[in-house]
């Protein structure tokens, strides 16, 4: 006996991008708040019409600079004020000047581990494992094709749970080529 598997969503296929921005902007109406889109090449209206938040990254990238100066800077002082003062030919032991190129260094080397960190965290990488790999015309979105997809468990949405006969109304308004569901385990 077959184990059945859990719808995860929709993907609907689109032939024109002015289309799924218009699909986006009408499911984001009926009040579906988890969904994705894929594209070959970049579509300015679909940002706004799925409504992204904004990124956080810089901010991330901010504060790792913040202490990425602020350490390599304590590092320096530390190692020459307190742990190794050598005073030679009467300089100071708190040279700051001398600690510039260091300090832009370690800013620069702290901001960038986190960014590249804080983009994998902000996207869900590494994921092993996503429903829409196992769709077989998902290759098409690197080809010409636009996929729009709307997950069933998002968090914020009216409609937790698919609801065939409404999807397929409110997927009827639109021009898109194919509509297929997509499933936690396996294809289906």
């Amino acid at each position: 006996m077959k184990a059945k598997s859990q719808v995860y969503g929709l993907m609907a296929e689109f032939d024109d991008p002015n289309a799924l921005v218009l699909a986006a902007q009408r499911a984001r109406q009926a009040g579906y708040r988890r969904m994705d889109a894929y594209s070959p090449f970049p579509i300015e209206e679909l940002h706004e019409a799925l409504e992204m938040p904004q990124s956080r990254l810089p901010l991330i990238v901010l504060i790792g600079g913040l202490v990425g100066c602020i350490g390599g800077f304590g590092l320096q002082y530390w190692v020459s004020a307190i742990e190794n003062p050598w005073n030679i030919g009467g300089r100071p032991l708190f040279s700051w000047p001398a600690f510039v190129p260091i300090i832009f260094e370690c800013t620069i080397l702290v901001a960038a581990l986190s960014a590249v960190l804080g983009m994998l965290a902000l996207n869900g990488l590494p994921m092993p494992y996503h429903p829409v790999i196992n769709l077989g015309r998902f290759a098409l979105a690197s080809r010409g094709r636009i996929l729009r997809a709307r997950y069933s468990w998002a968090q914020g949405s009216r409609r937790a749970v698919l609801a065939p006969q409404a999807d397929r109304q409110l997927l009827a308004q639109r021009r898109e080529t194919r509509l297929r569901r997509l499933y936690l385990a396996g294809l289906r």
